[in-house]
């Protein structure tokens, strides 16, 4: 049963959001020596980035232990406006005492084939071989959103990056024909091997596709959001009350 939690407010919710990446960023430092997320982008994190920018939540957490990446990037580069690491830096890491060198970008200025290839080795690489019986990568966070059309990182309906079936694939290139453009997205398997799965959904326009998405039937190709079904972590959702509208809560 996935677990739903439901606030007030988009200001609520990022409060929560943050205090929840806070709890699990000490938890996993005591635990594994570091915390690593991934972080996706759009305008629903921007609170959030700015709330763990601030205090309490940025003397809460040990920066020099925490690692970021991406579960997704736009074809743009690092400076352009619709960057996800662009809007991250400037609300976020550029505020906050983590070393340069623990932040992971997806290089959106390169050919994306390319920008994937190289994403993928470097998770291979910070992560390593999987102790027996563990999935890989193993998140301690993934953050992710979903859209009105039921896509989540770069995994939209109908595109080739829902058909990734190599589960030493954590990484593709990913045409969306309805954008004419192309992303660089984690797999749907790379997703569902994370400690900690979050979706962070806010608004009315969501509040269809949300309930489609967790209570409706199974259409993984037309709701690529119902793919994330973590392997061996906890799934939660945290919603506003706009969002939550359509669902049907005890």
């Amino acid at each position: 049963m996935d677990l739903i939690k439901v606030f007030p407010s988009h200001e609520a919710l990022a409060q929560a959001v943050a205090e929840d990446i806070a709890a699990c960023a000490q938890d996993a430092i005591a635990r594994r020596g570091r915390f690593a997320i991934a972080l996706s982008g759009g305008s629903t994190p921007a609170p959030l980035f700015d709330a763990l920018a601030s205090p309490p939540f940025r003397d809460r957490i040990a920066w020099d232990r925490v690692y970021v990446f991406w579960c997704d990037e736009r074809s743009v580069p690092p400076d352009h406006p619709d960057s996800n690491y662009g809007q991250a830096r400037a609300r976020l890491l550029d505020r906050v005492p983590i070393p340069p060198a623990q932040i992971h970008r997806m290089q959106g200025e390169l050919d994306p084939h390319a920008a994937a290839d190289a994403y993928d080795r470097l998770l291979h690489g910070f992560f390593g071989a999987a102790a027996p019986g563990e999935p890989q990568p193993r998140f301690d966070y993934v953050h992710l959103g979903i859209g009105a059309d039921g896509h989540t990182a770069s995994l939209f309906p109908g595109t080739e990056a829902l058909a990734a079936a190599d589960p030493d694939r954590w990484v593709v290139a990913n045409f969306v024909p309805k954008l004419h453009t192309w992303r660089i997205t984690l797999t749907a398997a790379a997703i569902n091997a994370g400690r900690r799965v979050v979706f962070m959904v806010e608004g009315a326009g969501k509040a269809h596709t949300l309930a489609a998405v967790v209570q409706g039937p199974p259409r993984p190709d037309d709701l690529p959001a119902q793919r994330i079904r973590p392997v061996a972590g906890r799934l939660v959702w945290m919603v506003d009350e706009a969002a939550a509208a359509r669902l049907a809560l005890d």
